[in-house]
Parts: structure tokens; sequence; C-alpha cells
């Protein structure tokens, strides 16, 4: 058992899911990810263990066929898996925070619908909010949804859909200024965002009459798993497909989702991270300069102190935020900057163990050279980091108000 990122208090029952997780991930994903990862292939004999695990239902309720685990439960597989291979962990989190979202604020025969297929892994989720012209600022979403009769026509172009080709529902937040004035959506945006539930047919193309998933985003990494855009033109949808069947509320039940999601980046970031300081801290022991194991130079050991303790302070943070979370505490402060550092710390550990493996890190023979390519991503997903930094300074401002 490796000495740093360690979780106290954790259940028997925790620790036996963390185990078999670590297992699966040694054993399954490390030996193959760096060849999936060069052809760009989607792990589906991973992605089947994961769903015989029942890791697609870690967090739905037992009644509905899942495991019923916590935030901090399913944020520590996560580091695991993303210590295994980031892209995995993005397959099992978009899924989990429609999966989330639904048990929030979904409608009774939304769950009854979807839950029990979701933890079976039978449905898997994606979600969509950014589109071409905007990213971080959701409110200025232009796709729009039209009530006709018992149905809404949506239309319009999403980007940066995590799962769009291999998920068959997707969460999709647009705009329907239903019951509102034009003065009043103009000035409350976010009162007038809804979320709809497509379901949809898997692979590329017109996935459904007026929906089309035109294919994968060619990326510098984070490979693997699909990256699509998402165009709907007269895309109609039932109206019992309103996320908690009722309009308006789309922008709150989609932040709801982002701030479990950004724990489960900070938990993707503690992964790579501590797999570049395994890395690392062995290719030390075993290059040899100057007569001695690089290990031994002092340059090399500071390197190493500073890897660890960036590894140990992302680990705290992460579980600090998810278990504010577990508690039913608010914890978009503690998520922010859990994602902010541990995104941050996962960079600059990456490019550490980089540099010690010299120009062995560079070439594709050598995993550290694909974890390279995978960290910046986090520096920009569920937000980016100057988001993250915005989030936690408002919420600063909130909880130390100057009262003169």
């Amino acid at each position: 058992m490796a000495r740093l990122a360690q979780t106290a208090g954790l259940t028997d029952i925790q620790q036996e899911i963390l185990s078999t997780v670590r297992d699966f991930v040694d054993k399954e994903i490390i030996p193959v990810a760096t060849e999936l990862e060069h052809r760009d292939e989607y792990p589906q004999q991973i992605v089947d263990g994961l769903k015989e695990l029942g890791l697609f239902g870690l967090m739905i309720p037992e009644e509905y066929g899942g495991l019923g685990e916590s935030l901090l439960t399913y944020a520590l597989c996560v580091e695991e898996i993303a210590r295994g291979w980031m892209s995995v962990s993005g397959i099992i989190n978009t899924h989990f925070i429609v999966a989330y979202m639904l048990k929030q604020h979904g409608t009774q025969e939304q769950k009854d619908h979807f839950l029990p297929r979701m933890a079976a892994g039978d449905i898997r989720g994606a979600f969509s909010m950014s589109e071409p012209g905007l990213g971080s600022d959701v409110s200025a979403i232009t796709s729009k949804a039209v009530k006709d009769g018992e149905e809404y026509v949506l239309n319009g172009q999403k980007m940066w859909l995590t799962n769009g080709g291999t998920s068959s529902l997707v969460a999709v937040l647009v705009r329907s200024d239903e019951g509102l004035t034009p003065e009043e959506a103009a000035a409350k945006p976010h009162k007038s965002m809804t979320t709809f539930l497509v379901e949809k047919e898997l692979g590329f193309g017109e996935v459904r009459p007026g929906l089309t998933i035109p294919g994968k985003i060619d990326k510098m990494g984070y490979k693997g798993v699909d990256t699509t855009e998402l165009i709907m033109d007269d895309l109609r949808i039932p109206a019992n497909r309103v996320l908690g069947g009722v309009t308006g509320r789309g922008f709150y039940q989609m932040m709801d989702g982002v701030e479990v999601g950004r724990v489960n980046v900070a938990a993707r970031g503690c992964g790579v991270a501590q797999r570049a300081f395994e890395l690392g801290v062995r290719y030390a022991q075993q290059r040899h300069t100057f007569g001695k194991p690089i290990a031994q130079h002092q340059a090399i050991q500071f390197k190493l102190a500073e890897m660890a303790t960036k590894v140990e302070a992302a680990h705290a943070m992460m579980v600090n935020a998810a278990r504010k979370k577990d508690s039913g505490e608010r914890n978009d402060l503690e998520a922010g900057m859990a994602k902010y550092l541990a995104s941050e710390y996962c960079k600059e550990v990456v490019e550490d163990a980089f540099r010690i493996h010299g120009g062995y890190g560079f070439s594709k023979e050598y995993e550290i050279e694909r974890l390279y390519r995978e960290a910046p991503m986090l520096l920009i997903g569920e937000g980016t980091a100057e988001i993250q930094k915005m989030i936690i300074g408002r919420r600063l401002l909130e909880e130390y108000r100057f009262q003169g």
C-alpha cells in the first residue's frame, strides 16, 4: 500500500470497494492504457469491467438498483481510475453527473424510468452546457426550446460533449423563455433555462430525428473517450422529459451537478498526480548518472519532496470537499478550491516527473508522455482555473463581509 493519499475514517465497505477498484486499475487499465490512448480507441473492455463492478450505479440509491454510496466513495474511486487512465474516469463522471441530477431533481416517473437502467450501466449518461461561442459563460447560451403543444422544439449547437457518441441519454441545457417577458428573460438569464432529458441512439450522424452527433473532436490528450458536438435542428422532446417537470430551473440543476462534478475533477487531478509521482520516484531509483541513482542527487530529492507534498495536499482538499457535500452542507467554496489546487498541482507534479525522466519523458514509449498531454485538460474542464478563482473569491467575500 502506498504511503501517500491515504484517507482516514473509511468504513470496511468503502475500503473493500476501493481495494477492488485499485486492483482492477492495476490489472486491467494500466497495462493497456497507453496503447489504447495512442490509438484513440474507446476502452470497451474496460468499461464492461466497470459495469460488472457496479461502478455506474455507485451513487444511485439502492431502491433503484445502485449501491447508494457517498460522494466521498465515488471521488476516491475516480481518483483510482484516473491514476490508471484519466479518460476512463471521464466516461464514468459524465454518467454520474446526469444520474445525480436525476436523483436530486427528477420527477418520480423520470427516476423510475432512467435510474435502474443507469445503475446497471445499460443507459450511459452525458450532459451538455457549452456552445461554440461560449465556455464558462453559461448565461450566454443561445440554444432554444419553444413549446409546441405537448412537446418542445429544440434548436441550437452544443460543444465539448463528453460521451457524445457512446451515451444514450443526454441532459441538455437550453434557453426557454416560457412565462417570461423579453425584458425579464434578458435581465435574469439564469431563470430562463431548462434542462431536457434527450434519449438517443449510440454512434455518430443523425442519432434521432433532429439530433446529429457529427463525430469525434481530435484532441491533444484525453483520448479514447469521445468528445463531440451536438446539433439540434427542430428536435422534438415531449414535455415529460423536462428535468423535474418544470421549466426555468435548468441553470440551478446543472450548477448542482457541476458542483459535485468539480469534486470529481479534483479527484482526477489527484489520481493523475499520484501516477506521475509513482513513475517519477521509480525512475529516479533506476536511472544512474555520475555513478549513482539520480534519486541520490539532492536536486532530484527536492523534486520528489515537492511532488509528494502536492499529492498529499490536493488529496486532503478533495476529501474535505466531498465530505462537506455528503454532510448536506454547501460546498461550492471547498469544491472550487479543491478543483483549482488539484488541477494546478497535477500539472506541476506531471511536469516534474517529466523532467526526472529527461529525454525519455519525450518518448511515446514512456507512460509519462501520455500524462503530460492529459494534465492540461484538468485546467479547463468543469470551469477554468480562472473561473474557480472567481467562485472562490466571491464566496470568501460572502463569508468575510465587512460590516462597516
